[in-house]
């Protein structure tokens, strides 16, 4: 993800375009060297992504065919809607894991970056990894737990919370 977000970023300085924004998941934790696994995709938690940037977005998949990117959402706003369940304050505590000529992106502070994995690993089993390579703390993970059971009312997901979070901890030599 590194190399795609350089050239990206070379794209953009190229048409004069500059574009600023915070993103999460896989490609921020690529980007900051906690994983090493590769992701195609680029989710932006925020702004919403300006039309001359999607349009950059999309010519720049189309002419770099050679990335294999899902040439109209390899850079996506699907994370979006988890602004509004963030706890207060949450923009306070940004980390800038990007500085280009052109592009500079931002992501959560670690507690919020850990809070969004945790939601998704407890939603879908495909986080576990990107949990354990955040290496969380055993108070990392109980400050995190009532924010992520906060985030479904379905009558199983206490259970699956204390599950995942059992897990991590065991599987972390945390317990």
């Amino acid at each position: 993800m590194k190399e795609i977000i350089v050239r990206f970023d070379s794209y953009l300085k190229d048409l004069g375009l500059e574009f600023e924004a915070i993103i999460i998941g896989g490609a921020a934790l690529n980007i900051m060297d906690v994983i090493t696994r590769e992701t195609k995709d680029v989710d932006l938690l925020d702004p919403d992504i300006p039309q001359e940037i999607k349009k950059a977005s999309v010519d720049f998949a189309l002419n770099n065919s050679d990335l294999k990117l899902a040439v109209n959402e390899w850079i996506n706003n699907g994370p979006k809607g988890l602004t509004r369940d963030l706890p207060h304050g949450w923009r306070n505590d940004l980390q800038k894991i990007y500085d280009g000529v052109a592009l500079r992106l931002w992501t959560l502070g670690r507690l919020n970056l850990l809070r969004s994995k945790l939601y998704a690993y407890a939603d879908r089993d495909t986080d576990y990894s990107d949990c354990i390579a955040l290496k969380p703390t055993f108070a990392e993970l109980e400050a995190c737990k009532d924010w992520v059971l906060a985030g479904d009312t379905s009558e199983f997901w206490p259970e699956r919370v204390d599950y995942i979070f059992q897990k991590l901890k065991e599987d972390l030599k945390l317990v």
